[in-house]
């Protein structure tokens, strides 16, 4: 089992459901991890006695690389940093961000534009600048164009975390070998590029953005250390669950649409539709119905957080199953996502499972691309949006083909990306 988490998650956790059912012990190395994978699990788990449970393994792993930041902080701490964003994303300021959103699609479109005809460009990669420049103009009010290092050295962070994981942190970080050499050099670019955003950020400047509230919290941190530690743990943590999980979904949903020319033609006609040839603005969201079923398909399929790792802090019972406390619990979207009796022909892409009437009966816990419960990402709403304009305004524009000898494989990471990158070929629409 421990080369399986080593060399192919996604296999081990659908195999382990297939075979052995809704709750599985698996060993792991010196760890027995908890497998549950029905809806009224994650119910459990995640919302009705959520309090029981701290962020598990491999998201515990990613401290070395995050730090206390919103995705790995636990108690008062994390619920101070989840009360200093939740005004970021409030429905009013998103409403207020469509304009820069819509922005950075049509400037992806003139990029991919200058691609057609000169053979394929790496999609992901697009993706992941896009994303970075819809963080910084919605959350940080900076230019995150200037720092073209993001994206490689958050591959780094994702690396490390994943290698702490496989070796339960048994190993110093100080050690040379590759993963960590890449690591130490990341860490040290995200803090230089996180100092620099401080600095650039005018004195005294008391925006609503995301950066202005992290700084205005800190400043009640009387020692410097601390109170730049809290500040670097949280951007950066922003900077990655800001862009990683929206670029994951847009890579994915860019290769679904490929394979799928049926639904390529839907969505460049609802675009045309909806926007004729204008940017798309936030009412625009409630009309672009099947490019959100598209996004929301894409995300059942393919959720770019795609495991779900708690820690028992006591004794608990999940469905009639005994967990002792201090147990590994998993949560697998993935997986919860394909159940058969929830999704009819689970592994086939079908956009109209989210059509009007279909939902009714469906779990509620049986689709949480975002999570659940108290812990529910909080940009969900913004990475919608983000992901339905993109799809959109690139669908009505262009058709983006895959290389017919390219094979896409997922690599379950932090998120759930493709390996290696997307190439793709850029045509007229």
């Amino acid at each position: 089992m421990l080369r399986d988490l080593v060399t192919d998650r996604l296999a081990m956790m659908s195999t382990a459901a297939e075979r052995y059912g809704d709750a599985v012990r698996m060993a792991a190395g010196p760890k027995t991890l908890y497998f549950f994978n029905h809806p009224d699990h994650a119910k459990h788990v995640l919302a009705e006695n959520s309090g029981n449970y701290h962020k598990g393994i491999g998201q515990a792993h990613a401290k070395r690389a995050l730090g206390d930041g919103l995705l790995t902080s636990e108690g008062d701490l994390w619920r101070t940093q989840r009360r200093t964003m939740r005004p970021v994303f409030q429905h009013q300021r998103i409403a207020d961000q469509s304009d820069s959103v819509a922005k950075e699609a049509a400037a992806l479109v003139d990029r991919l534009r200058t691609r057609v005809g000169r053979g394929p460009v790496d999609l992901a990669e697009e993706a992941t600048g896009l994303t970075l420049g819809v963080l910084g103009r919605t959350l940080l009010e900076s230019d995150l164009h200037a720092f073209d290092s993001i994206g490689a050295s958050f591959e780094a962070v994702q690396d490390q975390a994943m290698f702490d994981m496989v070796t339960m942190n048994a190993l110093p970080v100080w050690l040379p070998f590759p993963t960590q050499t890449r690591f130490r050099r990341a860490r040290g670019e995200l803090q230089r590029i996180v100092g620099r955003l401080v600095r650039d950020r005018a004195p005294g400047d008391e925006g609503d953005d995301a950066l202005s509230r992290v700084l205005a919290e800190a400043a009640s941190e009387e020692e410097p250390r601390v109170r730049a530690r809290r500040v670097r743990d949280e951007v950066v943590t922003l900077l990655l669950a800001g862009h990683e999980t929206t670029a994951s979904t847009l890579s994915w949903a860019f290769y679904l649409v490929d394979r799928n020319p049926g639904t390529a033609e839907r969505l460049r006609d609802e675009a045309v539709r909806v926007l004729g040839d204008r940017s798309p603005t936030y009412e625009d969201l409630h009309e672009l119905t099947f490019t959100t079923m598209v996004v929301q398909e894409t995300m059942r399929l393919y959720p770019p957080v795609w495991i779900l790792p708690r820690r028992a802090l006591a004794d608990d019972e999940i469905g009639g199953y005994r967990v002792p406390a201090g147990s590994d619990v998993l949560i697998c979207p993935y997986t919860l996502h394909r159940r058969p009796d929830s999704w009819e022909d689970p592994d086939r892409f079908d956009p109209d499972r989210f059509g009007p009437g279909r939902r009714d009966g469906r779990h509620r816990y049986a689709y949480i691309p975002f999570g659940a419960g108290p812990r529910v990402c909080v940009g969900s709403n913004l990475g919608m949006m983000e992901a339905v304009f993109v799809l959109a305004v690139v669908s009505r524009e262009l058709r983006l083909r895959l290389p017919q000898d390219h094979r896409v494989v997922p690599e379950p990471m932090l998120s759930l990306r493709v390996r290696g990158g997307l190439p793709m070929n850029v045509h007229p629409a």
